[in-house]
């Protein structure tokens, strides 16, 4: 008789097929555990536990992770279990734990770090992504609330992974990063400031976006927003995600 499967066992066996599509992943692309650790800033003793399924990366390290080794989101998630065998490290009894990793990032328990972050793509809840009709209201939306302390609020759920319809806020002295580090991933921005103003760094070109004005990037090119105002900018974007 087959035994049921409890929510626990199901989450370790996640937390198990994870681990080893990263190792793999991570063999695959000729990186050593130590090498990737070094990149992503962390311990290998906490790859390591990543890797054998002992620990769940957090969303932000996941994310990390995937850009690094240049692999999709979907792709980890694979219920197929990949070859591989185990180089790491022995976990340490003082190695990183982090929070169990959630899709809806704007269910963080705590600020991102949107230098971590990289692209919008698979931030959101994908629960209704595929719906037909999407209606939100203020105080009902995700949000996803950055350390520097901009926020994201998620407009529509059912974008899929094509596209993200989000509002933006950038608090007076806010920027995109904690340390003026330009950001850039795959896609293209569009956004429609309603409010405020935002310095925009583009490549090597500075300039300010006042209310009223838009403006449509490709997010490949480093880029920095920051707010240099004393009231707060606030505008509507659009990201579209290259697969």
């Amino acid at each position: 008789m087959t035994s049921p499967v409890s929510p626990q066992n199901a989450g370790d066996a996640t937390a198990v097929n994870l681990g080893l599509q990263l190792r793999t992943a991570r063999q695959k692309s000729g990186m050593t555990l130590r090498e990737l650790a070094r990149q992503l800033g962390v311990s290998p003793s906490f790859l390591s536990q990543i890797e054998n399924g002992k620990s769940q990366p957090s969303v932000a390290t996941l994310y990390s992770m995937a850009q690094t080794l240049d692999v999709s989101i979907d792709h980890l998630f694979e219920g197929e279990e990949p070859a591989g065998t185990e180089d790491s490290a022995e976990p340490q009894p003082d190695a990183e734990v982090p929070a169990a990793p959630h899709r809806a990032a704007g269910d963080a328990s705590g600020p991102v770090r949107r230098s971590d972050l990289g692209s919008l793509e698979r931030v959101w809840d994908d629960s209704g992504s595929t719906g037909r009709l999407s209606v939100t209201s203020p105080g009902n939306r995700t949000r996803l609330v950055m350390d520097t302390g901009v926020v994201w609020e998620q407009l529509a759920t059912n974008t899929a992974h094509q596209l993200d319809f989000i509002e933006i806020v950038y608090p007076p002295g806010s920027s995109s990063t904690n340390d003026e580090r330009m950001l850039r991933h795959d896609g293209f921005e569009y956004g429609y400031l309603l409010e405020g103003e935002l310095e925009v760094t583009f490549g090597f070109e500075t300039f300010t976006l006042h209310a009223g004005e838009a403006l449509g990037l490709n997010s490949s090119v480093p880029h920095l927003f920051r707010n240099l105002g004393t009231v707060p900018a606030r505008g509507i974007w659009f990201v579209h995600h290259d697969h």
